[in-house]
C-alpha cells in the first residue's frame, strides 16, 4: 500500500491499526517522526521528512485523550518500532491538537525515548478543552468520553494533577527541545489556556521552546504554509545528521 506516493506498511497491534511509511531513501540513523492523532492532516512537515529519509509513524488511539491504556498503547507500539523496524530510538512526537495530550504525556513518562516535540495548536491541559472550563467552548461528547478512559468523576477529572502543563518536568530535566506552532485566533483551543501557559511553565524549569504564533489564525489550517522552519528545527535536533 502506499501514502501520498510512499510505501507504507500497515498492520494492527493489539486490536490497534498501525502505520509506518517508508521514505524512498532513508537516513542511515533510522529516524522517524510520531503523528499522535489524526494521521494525513496537513501533512506538509511529514512529507518534507519523508523526502529528508524520514519514517512517519502512527498508531490509532483515538478518542482516548492520552490516557494511561492510550500509553500502554504507545509503549507497545514504540517497543515495535525500534525491536522489529529498527527505528532510532530517540523519536519525533508530532501532537496535533488533542493528539498533543498523548505526544506530552508519553515524553513525560519516556523522555529517554524522545529526541525532541513538534505541537501544532495543541492541547495541553483537558481543563481548557474538551471540559471547557476557561475560555474554550469545549465539547460535551468528548468531555464524557474523556471521563470514561480516565475512569474519572467529574470532580476527579477536574482536581487532575498530571495534565501535560503539570507534567512538564521531566521533559525539561532530560533536555527535550519543543517547536510549537498557533493561531492567535484560536477559540478552540485559548492559547493563554494550552501552548502559552506550557511555554511559560517549560521555560521556567529551564526548557527550551521555541513557539511561532501565526497572526490572524484560528484553529485551523494547521502547520505552516513553508514547514521550512519546522524540518529545520527536527532536523537539528533529531540525531540524524550523521549521513544517509
Amino acid at each position: 500500500m502506499t501514502w501520498e506516493g510512499y510505501r507504507s506498511e500497515r498492520f494492527v497491534l493489539e486490536g490497534r491499526d498501525c502505520i509506518l511509511v517508508q521514505p524512498d531513501i532513508p537516513m542511515r540513523s533510522n529516524p522517524w517522526i510520531w503523528r499522535t492523532e489524526f494521521f494525513g492532516a496537513f501533512p506538509a512537515l511529514d512529507l518534507t521528512l519523508l523526502k529528508a529519509g524520514f519514517r512517519v509513524a502512527y498508531i490509532d488511539v483515538q478518542n482516548m485523550y492520552g490516557a494511561p491504556i492510550a500509553m500502554r498503547y504507545m509503549d507497545g507500539f514504540y517497543a515495535r518500532m525500534v525491536e522489529t523496524f529498527g527505528l532510532l530510538p530517540k523519536c519525533v512526537l508530532e501532537g496535533f491538537s488533542r493528539g498533543a495530550l498523548y505526544a506530552l504525556n508519553w515524553a513525560a513518562l519516556n523522555p529517554q525515548s524522545v529526541s525532541c516535540l513538534y505541537l501544532d495548536a495543541p492541547v495541553c491541559d483537558f481543563k481548557s478543552w474538551p471540559a471547557g472550563r476557561g475560555r474554550a467552548r469545549g465539547s460535551a461528547d468528548d468531555w464524557q468520553r474523556l471521563k470514561q478512559v480516565y475512569g474519572f468523576t467529574e470532580a476527579e477529572a477536574l482536581a487532575y494533577p498530571s495534565n501535560p502543563v503539570d507534567s512538564l518536568a521531566p521533559i525539561a530535566a532530560a533536555g527535550i527541545p519543543m517547536i510549537a506552532v498557533y493561531g492567535d485566533a484560536d477559540v478552540d483551543l485559548p492559547p493563554e489556556e494550552n501552548i502559552l501557559l506550557l511555554q511559560e511553565r517549560f521555560k521556567g524549569l529551564g526548557g527550551n521552546i521555541v513557539v511561532i504564533a501565526k497572526p490572524g489564525v484560528g484553529h485551523h489550517p494547521h502547520s505552516l504554509a513553508d514547514p521550512g522552519p519546522l524540518s529545520d528545527f527536527i532536523l537539528s535536533h533529531a540525531h540524524s545528521c550523521p549521513g544517509r
